[in-house]
């Protein structure tokens, strides 16, 4: 097995995050090598989600682990082309962060509990029924497989301004 590796999380704006990625249909060592870089980088970063996208890979995998460290074991769950099969008319609002957004967070409503179909990198489907963060987390790293952020929920104001702050940190950054 290879060492875990981080990787480099990409910052809005960058045009690979509007991306829609594509279905995986090989469940290789390297898939697997992937999900572990993710979940390191994830829990590196640190947060509760990480979708394939941000690294700039343009494939359907996502990883979550929603529990706060403290507050119980780690718990992450690597999802190969995810779908919400399900979800509530009942809504939930989160201040929802993103790692490719950093130290910029709104309140984002969403369906309360979705349920959720997917593969593991061994290839065997699953589902599960999520609810609180973890509802909030999946559909938040869901979207980023199509290409879409949280920001995308905001009104055209607040979203232009989270855009402008990220291009500055990126112009920031390119200087340091």
């Amino acid at each position: 097995m290879n060492a875990m590796s981080k990787r480099d999380i990409l910052i809005h704006p960058d045009p690979r995050l509007k991306k829609r990625a594509a279905e995986i249909d090989a469940f290789t060592p390297e898939l697997r090598q992937l999900a572990d870089d993710m979940l390191e980088t994830m829990y590196d970063a640190p947060g509760i989600g990480l979708a394939a996208p941000q690294i700039g890979v343009l494939k359907r995998l996502i990883v979550l682990d929603c529990v706060k460290e403290g507050e119980g074991d780690p718990s992450p769950i690597v999802m190969v082309n995810p779908q919400v099969m399900w979800a509530s008319d009942e809504t939930s609002v989160y201040e929802e962060g993103c790692l490719s957004i950093p130290e910029q967070y709104a309140e984002v409503t969403r369906p309360a509990e979705v349920e959720v179909r997917w593969f593991g990198v061994d290839g065997a489907e699953q589902s599960a029924r999520f609810d609180k963060l973890w509802a909030t987390c999946v559909q938040h790293e869901i979207d980023h497989l199509d290409g879409k952020l949280f920001i995308d929920y905001l009104k055209p104001l607040k979203r232009q301004m989270i855009t402008r702050k990220m291009q500055k940190l990126k112009r920031e950054r390119a200087r340091a």
